[in-house]
């Protein structure tokens, strides 16, 4: 599967998802990008900010495109 992208835009964000003891959800806070690899076996990935704590998890979620406005008549 070959995945060919004209744009520099990346197709995924990196977060940084931390959960505390009562929060089944946990806090999540976007870290960083990543961009498919052209032949489609990987990615690069670029962080902003690295976790330190031990409790953080990193999680890598596709960008889902926006939907398309429709029109008003």
């Amino acid at each position: 599967m070959t995945t060919e992208t004209n744009s520099n835009r990346p197709t995924h964000r990196v977060f940084a998802v931390i959960k505390k003891e009562g929060n089944e959800k946990g806090s999540w806070l976007e870290i960083g990008a990543a961009w498919r690899h052209r032949d489609g076996k990987g990615y690069g990935v670029k962080l902003n900010f690295i976790p330190r704590s031990p409790d953080a998890e990193l999680v890598i979620r596709a960008i889902e495109p926006k939907p398309a406005a429709q029109a008003v008549a």
